[in-house]
């Protein structure tokens, strides 16, 4: 039986459960097909694509010049292993930055967005670009083929692009994006080179604990029980600490694994237990400022970037609800937008609020007095980018000492432990 008849049965029969699944890329049920081909370098590769019909995905693969195409339609246990869908901001930033380029230069988006899929060397990215060739070639607009794939690309560049679809500027968007993403990675990089040291130093820190209660601790042990050496306190408690971690290392595991994923599951999923955990962060010192200038920049350079492109105020709100994930500023901006349809300002939402500095909330006033909000925004943004840079540098200069000697109490407890007794083996010795 041909690819072609064992969908027309498979789609016929389940008819029901298909209409469920109706992809957002098509009014038409799409069809996943595992498929294989060379590249012009002569490169195999191989992936899996959704698309109507054999024929279609063929297309697709002949559009982009590969050869040796085979396709099939995938088995139920094949499946591609794919940690994410989303792009990452600095890969977003890149590949925005060449789309602008190529459009500059005069080459058709359909042929760009080709390019793209084929340098992407990643799965999921390579697949994003694909489907986004898929819908370009089938006469969307590229907007409209971003939106398609809303886990993919965020919704903040999905409206720039359809802004700049109306005004006939599409590569100066692109740019203004990928300086946007950019500049988000920036940040990101800060604050994940400000948590490496402490995370790399207190795993290390388990590590040396476990294996000198678990090995060392127990050796020294049987030799004083032998020499009757007289135990100080410290000792002791160092013992008890050795055979309680060795007789139930096992429960603590699965204590330590179900605390964990407990915590994890409740801040996904449970908006209120997510609230207080955030603001809980927020009020400690120096990492509550690093959050809420992270926050306040995010939020202030999404809102110049959508302010200078003529986006509506609603819109932008509504875009700059659904990009943050702290649920303070996402009340804020809720009740902004309950506001704004009383006919009041965006800053009256803001003022009075712990979350959002005084320097920022004046600014914003400043700019909508002035009808520069775009402009103001913008130079808040770049305050806060300063100030999250300086707090996280911070963070880590205060860090680094403070590890150091947490690693240092622990291993010179448990050596204080170990030795104190031989003073009492040389006594008696003595």
């Amino acid at each position: 039986m041909s690819e072609e008849k064992k969908i027309e049965n498979a789609n016929s029969a389940t008819s029901k459960k298909n209409s469920k699944k109706i992809n957002k890329h098509s009014d038409r049920p799409l069809f996943p097909f595992r498929y294989t081909a060379k590249t012009a370098s002569g490169r195999k590769i191989t992936g899996i694509f959704e698309a109507e019909s054999v024929n279609d995905c063929r297309h697709l693969l002949e559009v982009q010049g590969y050869t040796d195409i085979e396709v099939n339609l995938k088995k139920k246990y094949d499946v591609d292993i794919i940690l994410t869908t989303k792009i990452a901001p600095g890969d977003l930033a890149f590949d925005l930055t060449q789309l602008s380029t190529y459009i500059k230069a005069g080459i058709p988006l359909v042929d760009s967005v080709k390019i793209l899929s084929h340098q992407s060397t990643k799965p999921a990215q390579r697949r994003a670009y694909q489907l986004l060739l898929y819908d370009l070639l089938r006469g969307d607009n590229l907007s409209d083929a971003m939106d398609k794939q809303e886990n993919v690309f965020p919704a903040l560049l999905v409206n720039m692009v359809r802004t700049a679809e109306m005004t006939g500027d599409l590569p100066t968007i692109l740019d203004d994006m990928a300086e946007y993403y950019e500049s988000i990675e920036t940040v990101k990089k800060e604050m994940r080179s400000a948590m490496t040291y402490p995370v790399i130093v207190i795993i290390l820190a388990i590590g040396v604990l476990v294996f000198m209660l678990l090995y060392l601790v127990p050796q020294f042990v049987s030799l004083y029980e032998d020499q009757g050496a007289t135990l100080p306190t410290i000792t002791l408690v160092v013992i008890g600490m050795s055979n309680f971690l060795k007789n139930n290392y096992l429960i603590i595991l699965i204590v330590l694994f179900a605390i964990i994923v407990s915590f994890w599951y409740c801040y996904s999923n449970i908006k209120s237990f997510r609230s207080f955990v955030q603001k809980v962060l927020m009020h400690f010192p120096v990492i509550g400022n690093i959050i809420i200038y992270k926050e306040v920049y995010n939020f202030t350079k999404t809102f110049a970037s959508l302010t200078n492109h003529g986006v509506f105020i609603t819109d932008s709100m509504e875009i700059l609800g659904k990009i943050t994930t702290n649920e303070v500023y996402k009340r804020i901006i809720n009740k902004t937008m309950t506001n704004l349809s009383k006919g009041d300002p965006v800053s009256e939402a803001f003022k009075g609020e712990w979350a959002f500095p005084e320097i920022a909330y004046q600014m914003l006033v400043t700019g909508e007095n002035t009808g520069q909000l775009g402009l103001m925004m913008e130079k808040v943004s770049e305050h806060y980018q300063m100030l999250h840079k300086t707090a996280t540098n911070q963070l880590k200069s205060m860090i680094e000492p403070a590890m150091i000697i947490i690693l240092a109490g622990i291993v010179g407890v448990l050596l204080l432990s170990i030795v104190t007794p031989m003073f009492d083996i040389y006594n008696q010795i003595n």
